[in-house]
Parts: structure tokens; C-alpha cells; sequence
């Protein structure tokens, strides 16, 4: 069975003017992809209009709200007991949101209880990736 899961998660952005402005996001996870999460923003609030998903690893999630984690465009850590940052890099710039932390971790506990740590099926992922880069070759 497959199971999708979403969840809201507003997100404070911190400017260069070290103002927080509120912006809408949402969380997904779906059991077809278990070692990711997708991060959702609005068309109004992304350069182009059309919305952005970032889309990173679970575990990347949890070991950021534990500590500093992230090698790549997405970056997480605590910050104080309350909050998480996210950083979040692209080629047009780098974008700095802070969630609530208590939100990051119900979203996270929902896509454990859905697929469990070390139970993700891995060979049905891997044949999709596999797919979708090859397609009908």
C-alpha cells in the first residue's frame, strides 16, 4: 500500500535586513520514495512564480535536527531548542528559513511510522531511478 503524507510548515526566511518574513511551506513523503522528503513553496514566494520543491534526503532531516548536517545545496541544524534552520543553495542564491522544531520532528516521527528506518524498499527505488535516466533504452 502506498502512503503519502503532507504536512504544513511555515517557515520564517531571514533577510540580509534581519527581518523574518512568514512563508508558506509544506512537507510531503510518500512510502513510493522512502529515503526522501520534499520541501514545497509557493508560487508567490519563489523567483520565477511557479513554486519550488526541494527534495533531500530523510536522514538528512533527522540529523539535522539533532545537529549540523548537509554537504550539498541544503544544509540543516539547530538552532536553540525551538527552532531548525534550513539553508537551502541554488544557482540563483541561497535561502535561510527557520521552522519550528517541533513540526520538523511530528513530520519526520510520521514517515517513520509509515516506513521504518532499514525497511525502505530499495529495489523498487532503484528500478524507477534506473527508468527514469534510461527510459526506453
Amino acid at each position: 500500500m502506498d502512503i503519502a503524507l503532507e504536512q504544513s510548515a511555515p517557515a520564517r526566511l531571514i533577510t540580509g535586513e534581519e527581518r523574518e518574513l512568514t512563508v508558506p511551506a509544506k512537507l510531503r513523503y510518500a512510502s513510493t520514495d522512502p529515503l526522501a522528503v520534499h520541501l514545497d513553496f509557493p508560487g508567490e514566494v519563489s523567483l520565477d512564480g511557479q513554486g519550488a520543491t526541494w527534495t533531500f534526503a530523510r536522514c538528512l532531516l533527522e540529523s539535522g535536527l539533532r545537529g549540523s548536517a548537509g554537504d550539498g545545496d541544503v544544509h540543516i541544524w539547530p538552532c536553540g531548542p525551538e527552532r531548525t534552520v534550513v539553508e537551502l543553495h541554488s544557482p540563483y542564491g541561497m535561502a535561510l528559513l527557520q521552522f519550528d522544531t517541533c513540526v520538523l520532528q511530528r513530520f519526520l516521527l510520521r514517515t517513520y511510522a509509515a516506513v521504518p528506518a532499514g525497511e525502505e524498499d530499495l529495489g523498487a527505488v532503484v528500478e524507477r531511478g534506473l527508468s527514469a535516466l534510461f527510459g526506453s533504452v
